[in-house]
């Protein structure tokens, strides 16, 4: 450690993108609650880490792509972001090193800040998906991280299993705002009465899971359409794409409610009865806020390679890609891959979740289960313990 008897705590944070970024910021905050000594932030990070002191090394959209084609253009930066990082890292000499989420560039740091610097401990802050996919990453991971702070609450258990570093369950986010995904009085209308039930349409925030994803929805709507002719259909959509659905759902048999913003789409999911979704974070924001689901996704060709080498070489490792089902450890949640997810599949699927039905009543109580297991206690916070173990680690470092 530099940081001398008098001297403040000298905290590094490295984030990749904005979700991490938003992390980031939460534990500066509950640091400066809970080590107010700890008042030198270091890092690279976006605009809530500078609200929070942080003078970022460099913009962090230089780093902040996604999916190989963005990726490989900027591969020349994104290398060269990575020894200015590790750079000066060992130039400042922090107590703690935390790396946020985005594996592909924090760890890159974290090895080669190990292998400089090994008397600098770092922490991990979001588990790779070593239990989806990969797992061998979680023994690789304890040569480099000293402590991993998961969000999902079967983690530490998976990387005990698998050699990973320490873990700790610290919560996840979406629990930090659970009331404002879930319904208050006379949001989401009881089912058992005489109304339109209301169906979220929810075909992914990427644009290529859009392009594989959108027209089945569609087709599937209109199935239920006819099945339910009073059906409602809402569809929250990333403002920069909101132009683009509006253009490819304007000939649905049911004309979609679109609605765009963080504010506009929980309050859809408080009004919700049942849901058809794309495979991602969306699904356990769907099981907190209660809203049943059939859930679909259809993989581009690298990854259809990849389930097929998967056959005989085994490299992915769970049997759902539907979060509550991995937290749950049971597929309550109906998933639909590639070919599987025709329009007919996924309509004989959701409408009975839009009725009073056993299906329905199977999947509400099974999302009560999981907020149960995902809570971390009274008087807890995710960035409070997130911080807690951060200065257990620099304090022993």
């Amino acid at each position: 450690m530099n940081a001398g008897a008098d001297a403040p705590l000298s905290v590094y944070l490295v984030v990749g993108e904005e979700s991490g970024d938003q992390l980031g910021a939460g534990l500066i905050e509950a640091l400066k609650v809970q080590a107010p000594e700890a008042t030198r932030f270091l890092g690279v990070g976006g605009e809530r880490m500078a609200a929070q002191g942080v003078s970022s090394l460099f913009p962090i959209s230089d780093i902040a792509v996604m999916g190989l084609s963005a990726v490989l253009p900027r591969l020349p930066l994104i290398v060269k972001r990575v020894y200015q990082t590790v750079d000066h890292i060992l130039e400042t000499d922090p107590d703690v090193v935390v790396i946020i989420d985005s594996p592909d560039f924090t760890h890159s740091v974290a090895k080669r800040v190990r292998k400089r610097a090994p008397h600098i401990p770092i922490v991990d802050y979001v588990s790779p998906s070593v239990w989806a996919w990969r797992p061998g990453r979680a023994r690789r991971m304890s040569a480099y991280v000293d402590h991993l702070l998961a969000i999902l609450p079967f983690e530490p258990e998976v990387h005990k299993k698998l050699g990973g570093p320490a873990t700790t369950y610290v919560g996840h986010p979406l629990i930090e705002r659970a009331e404002r995904l879930r319904p208050g009085p006379g949001e989401r209308v009881d089912l058992a009465g005489a109304v339109a039930p209301v169906l979220l349409v929810l075909p992914g925030s990427r644009r290529s899971e859009i392009s594989r994803l959108l027209a089945d929805f569609g087709a599937a709507t209109a199935l239920l359409k006819a099945a339910i002719p009073d059906l409602t259909v809402v569809l929250p959509a990333v403002p920069h794409l909101r132009v683009r659905i509006a253009e490819e759902t304007a000939g649905w048999a049911v004309q979609p409610e679109i609605v765009s913003g963080e504010t506009e789409k929980f309050a859809a999911f408080r009004r919700a009865h049942a849901a058809l979704a794309a495979s991602g974070t969306v699904t356990l924001e769907l099981a907190i806020s209660g809203v049943p689901m059939a859930v679909a996704y259809r993989l581009d060709w690298f990854y259809r390679r990849i389930k097929d080498l998967n056959r005989f070489l085994p490299i992915a490792t769970v049997t759902s890609m539907v979060l509550p089902n991995i937290i749950l450890g049971q597929n309550v949640v109906p998933e639909f891959l590639d070919d599987g997810a025709s329009p007919e599949a996924l309509a004989a699927t959701v409408e009975p979740l839009l009725r009073d039905t056993p299906q329905r009543t199977a999947q509400v109580e099974a999302f009560r289960r999981l907020d149960a297991e995902m809570q971390l206690g009274e008087d807890k916070s995710q960035a409070g313990e997130a911080a807690r173990i951060v200065l257990e680690v620099a304090a022993c470092g």
